[in-house]
């Protein structure tokens, strides 16, 4: 599951921000100053910020700039202003993304899922309970070991380690790893997710708690 730190100086707006995007799997720590939000990452971890640019002692865009020392983290700034000049002030701090209020649910949703993709393409590696897939070599490592797998069982975990928590349909999987062009079977995916659950097991990891069988829909890998 996702982490998103919310910090706004406005409880409703917290309480606002948690409805629309808990219910579309994220987890939401909620922060009323900037100043507990860089506290907190200290400590902890978070996939995204969304911050809000007016707040008092320490605005979003010092508080951006303070985060940006430190952490990589995407940032996307919440404000009732949205004049170019604020906006590419942003931008310049380290902002990954502007979204002014009031905000759109779907908008608002839709530009999360944007820069998290972004920000995982960025990534040479992803790395999920010793697993480490490096992405620029086409590795799989598990406890420092290789593990061997063919194009297509690399390309399907790839998309189930940054994809945690979502169902995809046999078709979705296709489409992303086979592509749109290609004339296959639902039964191709079958068997490539089976030989790829046999790999793992084989090297001791745990994949039948993770990769799941949604039956009539598809397959999940749980966070």
């Amino acid at each position: 599951m996702k982490k998103i730190l919310l910090v706004d100086d406005e409880v409703r707006m917290l309480d606002l921000l948690a409805l629309y995007l808990s219910p579309k799997g994220y987890a939401c720590i909620k922060m009323s100053s900037a100043a507990d939000a860089i506290h907190y990452l200290e400590t902890e971890s978070v996939d995204l910020i969304i911050l809000d640019v007016m707040m008092p002692d320490m605005d979003g865009w010092d508080a951006c700039k303070e985060i940006r020392k430190k952490y990589n983290v995407p940032i996307i700034m919440l404000t009732a202003r949205n004049d170019k000049i604020d906006v590419v002030k942003g931008l310049k701090l380290g902002a990954d993304d502007y979204i002014s209020k009031p905000f759109d649910e779907e908008e608002l949703t839709a530009r999360i899922e944007a820069v998290l993709r972004r920000n995982m393409g960025e990534n040479d590696k992803i790395e999920f309970k010793g697993l480490v897939l490096n992405i620029d070599s086409f590795e799989l490592l598990y406890s420092h070991k290789p593990v061997p797998l063919t194009p297509k069982e690399f390309s399907l975990l790839r998309v189930f380690l940054q994809n945690r928590n979502k169902v995809f349909t046999r078709e979705h999987l296709l489409s992303s790893v086979w592509g749109y062009s290609v004339a296959t079977e639902d039964r191709t995916i079958d068997s490539h997710v089976r030989n790829l659950r046999e790999k793992l097991r084989k090297i001791g990891f745990p994949v039948d708690d993770y990769l799941t069988t949604v039956w009539g829909l598809g397959y999940k890998w749980l966070e």
